[in-house]
């Protein structure tokens, strides 16, 4: 089934006990953030169905009223709205909160409206349309990954960088490095294995949460890869702390051995 603006689904009153639904004694809760009321309805009613408790705006300033007087689990955030854009609302979220959970909706597919999101925080990204199962499988791998939690190292060394995991921080001499929580989680995940390449498949799985079997494409990796190259190392064209191992995957090393990138593997 794919989500489009003309999906429009009957209420269905039966539904709505569904949210009651509880895991672990606590009723998930996720905030949607959409102002094409069909898709939002629809939203509705397929995260109802799931079992989730779902509240919803239809612009930004009302989006972002409820993000930050709310308590969400979750939060499905469109980027083109009224009154204020996703852009904005993440941001602002962030400067609170920056272990909320965002995944953006957007019709938007090139990279670098897609870094943008994912710079300002966001934890993921699906484009329009979209088909209702692989956005409620990314939905489960965002709420899997954020309710487990991860075992993280303390601080990460990369020569003249060191890295604060806890603080989502790091510093280059006297520079400051800012990391969004995902960016942290990849290299908390590379350099826990820093003793050999990370592939893709992975990633997705340890990282963003994915299971093995899903045929999933996403371009995530590449581009929080890029976005981690362009601050930790001098040169992003060749790098020595994340370098790409043709054939393998990533791999994070502090020797300064680094190669050149090739994200053909």
């Amino acid at each position: 089934m794919i989500l489009q603006k003309r999906y429009i689904r009957p209420r269905i009153q039966a539904l709505e006990t569904a949210s009651l639904v509880s895991v672990m004694g606590k009723s998930i809760q996720i905030l949607v953030i959409e102002d094409e009321e069909a898709i939002r309805e629809g939203l509705i009613d397929v995260l109802v169905f799931h079992g989730y408790a779902v509240d919803s705006a239809a612009t930004g300033p009302e989006g972002l009223e409820k993000a930050q007087t709310g308590k969400f689990d979750l939060i499905l955030l469109d980027i083109m709205l009224p009154g204020m854009d996703g852009y904005e609302i993440c941001d602002r979220i962030r400067a609170e909160d920056r272990d909320q959970p965002i995944i953006m909706l957007t019709a938007k597919t090139s990279d670098e409206e897609i870094i943008q999101g994912l710079k300002l925080g966001a934890d993921d990204y699906v484009s329009k349309p979209f088909s209702i199962a692989q956005l409620v499988l990314r939905i489960e791998a965002v709420l899997r990954r954020t309710q487990a939690g991860r075992e993280q190292l303390r601080t990460i060394d990369l020569g003249t960088i060191t890295i604060d995991v806890a603080n989502l921080s790091g510093r280059n001499g006297h520079e400051e490095i800012t990391f969004t929580k995902r960016e942290i989680e990849l290299l908390s995940y590379l350099a826990q294995n820093s003793d050999r390449p990370i592939s893709r498949e992975e990633l997705l799985l340890k990282v963003w949460g994915y299971a093995r079997n899903l045929d999933i494409e996403t371009r995530t990796v590449d581009i929080h890869i890029a976005k981690l190259r362009r601050k930790i190392e001098t040169d992003p064209k060749e790098p020595q702390n994340l370098i790409t191992v043709r054939g393998a995957g990533y791999r994070l090393v502090t020797d300064g051995q680094g190669h050149v990138a090739d994200d053909s593997y």
